[in-house]
């Protein structure tokens, strides 16, 4: 188990290592990837249930304690006669991504946020002269390729937590952007235009066969209603939103919504 971890973690792969820390038998450990669970905490129900909630921790790139019954019991009355263990879970995610299509002025300044708040940030664009490190230092990477070629390599690496940004207005590289992107589990896909812009383009994407379930997934126009103007103004536009739908939250003002703040 200890070799598996070692080389997941050199290799930057996500890994969940869940430990009794408290009741029967401390110091159980579980090992739960996306692929395998290795090792156990005493009893099988148990370690179904802790390997389960170990993923969806990983998926939300977070670590914690949890409370189980012996057989992986989790309500409370369910609890109330039985002993109960205390595990902690704790989550090794690689960041997550932001894939930004088209390098136009815009994608500068999104780089820029997005590295601010975390994402792993690759640029990609078809056209040389325009894809380049220079005009792009904040990217970790930047691509020179058409999208499908990037979603064919490296989609299934997307998940909820990453976004996909597409930023042109040139329907041979924007509508197989939108297709390769609504084939992964990425959490969010924004596309920019205006609202007659994303009109036309919805319908090009009929055309090829994408359903309305399907353009429910996009977020375009994208960003949120700020009156933003200037091209880092709209990259935080865009960030907040991505917020929001990662949390599911409506993006009220603080001032008019109720409840806690943070939760």
């Amino acid at each position: 188990m200890y070799d598996t971890l070692r080389d997941r973690l050199r290799q930057q792969l996500p890994t969940s290592l869940v430990t009794v820390v408290d009741g029967p038998m401390p110091g159980r450990k579980l090992l739960v990837t996306p692929d395998e669970v290795l090792g156990g905490l005493g009893d099988p129900d148990l370690d179904r249930i802790a390997a389960r909630d170990a993923l969806a921790e990983l998926e939300a790139g977070r670590s914690g304690i949890r409370h189980y019954g012996p057989q992986g019991q989790t309500t409370p009355e369910d609890l109330l006669d039985a002993p109960t263990l205390t595990v902690f879970v704790e989550s090794w995610a690689p960041p997550p991504q932001m894939w930004i299509f088209g390098a136009v002025d815009f994608t500068a300044a999104l780089s820029r946020v997005g590295k601010v708040l975390g994402y792993r940030v690759i640029v990609c664009d078809a056209r040389e002269v325009f894809a380049t490190r220079r005009r792009f230092p904040a990217a970790d990477e930047v691509v020179v390729s058409w999208p499908s070629a990037l979603f064919d390599q490296r989609g299934a690496q997307l998940g909820s937590r990453d976004a996909v940004c597409i930023l042109t207005h040139d329907p041979k590289f924007d509508v197989p952007a939108i297709q390769g992107a609504l084939a992964t589990r990425v959490g969010y896909i924004g596309v920019m235009g205006s609202r007659t812009t994303h009109e036309r383009r919805t319908a090009r994407l009929r055309d090829v066969g994408v359903t309305d379930d399907e353009l429910d997934r996009l977020m375009s126009p994208i960003g949120l209603d700020l009156g933003a103007r200037t091209p880092e103004e709209t990259a935080i536009s865009i960030c907040a939103e991505i917020i929001a739908r990662r949390t599911g939250r409506p993006a009220t003002p603080l001032r008019v919504a109720h409840g806690p703040i943070h939760g």
